[in-house]
């Protein structure tokens, strides 16, 4: 928890730093099960250091098991956006610890479109995202912490894949693809979304949740915009 201040009142609070090995191995005492979400440190050298020292000391004080959330393909792609991920499942994998490895898509949350003059509007090709929302992400994860017969397991987490032209059609408005000018990270998402990249979908998260995940378009249309049919 990044807010302490935040926690549920009865629940202990332990304080560690990705920086500080001391404070991780004084965190983790005791835990018979531990949830490793990955630190947002941008500098990929320093974000898998960070990962490495904490996987350190959950073996040091013999935690009992260890989830990571990674990234999909993380397995695979050892490069870009996935470095810091491939170089952590290999860490846990060579620590002995019982394990379970869940691979979280891009995050819904940050793609729910917006309509703007009466229309919507992207530069997706018309492809699909297999994005998830994080609060099913959360549950799926407290699942796992809790529940039987995750341990030695990695599990592809996928939304319901979904395309801006549905989104459009569920709302009643036009949908008009427009051209990608841009050039910075999410220029290169969009592009990756145009070559299919996104497309990909497991069963993995509805099968640990034990129902369908939220999808983009129940949750757009649930909170239907304004100027919308």
């Amino acid at each position: 928890m990044r807010d302490p201040g935040r926690a549920p009142e009865g629940v202990t609070v332990r304080r560690g730093d990705y920086d500080d090995p001391a404070s991780l191995r004084e965190a983790f005492d005791g835990a018979a099960r531990l949830l490793l979400i990955s630190s947002p440190e941008l500098d990929s050298a320093r974000r898998t250091a960070q990962h490495l020292a904490a996987i350190a000391a959950a073996v040091d004080v013999g935690v009992g098991a260890i989830v990571y959330t990674s990234f999909l393909d993380a397995d695979t792609v050892p490069t870009g956006m996935t470095e810091a991920h491939h170089a952590t499942e290999q860490a846990v994998l060579r620590s002995g610890l019982p394990y379970t490895i869940v691979r979280h898509p891009f995050y819904g949350d940050a793609f729910v479109p917006r309509v703007s003059g009466g229309e919507l509007t992207s530069s997706t090709g018309g492809r699909g995202l297999n994005t998830a929302f994080r609060s099913d992400l959360a549950e799926a994860a407290a699942n796992v912490l809790t529940g039987e017969g995750h341990l030695g397991r990695a599990y592809d987490f996928t939304g319901p894949v979904w395309s801006y032209p549905q989104v459009a059609e569920a709302l009643g408005v036009p949908y008009r693809e427009v051209p990608d000018t841009g050039s910075g990270p999410m220029s290169r998402l969009t592009a990756q979304v145009r070559a299919g990249a996104l497309e990909r979908q497991t069963p993995d998260l509805e099968q640990v949740l034990g129902r369908p995940a939220e999808s983009v378009v129940s949750r757009v249309t649930f909170h239907r915009p304004a100027g919308a049919r």
